[in-house]
């Protein structure tokens, strides 16, 4: 049972080379299609970089830039975030800055949503 682990550990940290390698010998040799392979061994490989095929769950919403109504802009900026009137403006005014951070992608896509109707520039990260 411990070797089971330890293979599965080795599997775990392959590198992205070291899959494609894998995935050779076993259709080669075993005749195991390698795109099934593939798959098996990535699904397991979170810690090597399989992060970035996950789907990400919480979002930033930057403002890139006011835009033409720039008064719109920090009033909603205002609302949205419980800032100051102050704050709120220097955000916009030190635009490319972040919204809010964190967030869900729907909150995410909402705020953008408003955001670019008030008639600024908006990007999700």
């Amino acid at each position: 049972m411990a070797d089971l682990k330890d293979f599965a550990e080795q599997l775990v940290n392959l590198t992205v080379k070291e899959v494609n390698e894998l995935a050779d010998i076993l259709k080669e040799e075993y005749g195991i299609e390698p795109a099934a392979a593939a798959v098996a061994v990535a699904a397991g490989g979170g810690a090597a970089g399989g992060e970035a095929a996950e789907e990400q769950t919480e979002f930033d919403v930057i403002l890139k830039a006011a835009g033409g109504s720039k008064l719109a802009v920090v009033k909603l900026v205002k609302e949205l975030t419980g800032l100051g009137l102050k704050d709120a403006k220097g955000l916009v005014d030190d635009a490319p800055s972040a919204i809010k951070e964190g967030i869900a992608k729907d909150e995410a896509e909402a705020l953008k949503a408003s955001l670019e109707e008030a008639g600024a520039e908006v990007e999700l990260k």
